[in-house]
């Protein structure tokens, strides 16, 4: 149930930073929550292997390139999913900035219980 709350809360931070950010165009609130999922899973597939590969790359720029990976991730999540469009890496990065402070925020609301 805690899954489906938390894709639900990423689907309304998609949507709205959508509406906000210029260059980032979702269709309706389907899609956002399709970006949402396909997000999430690329984050767990992908995201992994891309920060092995980059790691130099990652250790030379004290961690600033993890930024580039997530540009990367969302940018592969818009040739993937046909409603999502995303102008460009500059685009990509303050999106997946942005999304990622939303969500923190979002899911602060979430009430978790502790056994």
């Amino acid at each position: 149930m805690n899954l489906i709350v938390k894709l639900l809360l990423n689907a309304v931070a998609v949507f709205a930073l959508a509406e906000i950010l210029n260059g980032v165009y979702v269709d309706n609130y389907i899609t956002s929550l399709l970006v949402a999922v396909v997000i999430s899973i690329l984050n767990v597939l992908v995201k992994p292997l891309l920060v092995i590969l980059t790691l130099p790359a990652t250790i030379l720029t004290l961690g600033l390139f993890l930024f580039v990976i997530n540009a990367l991730i969302i940018l592969l999540a818009d040739k993937l999913i046909d409603g999502f469009r995303v102008d460009g890496i500059w685009t990509a990065i303050l999106f997946s900035i942005l999304l990622c402070i939303l969500q923190s925020l979002l899911h602060s609301f979430i009430k978790t219980d502790k056994k």
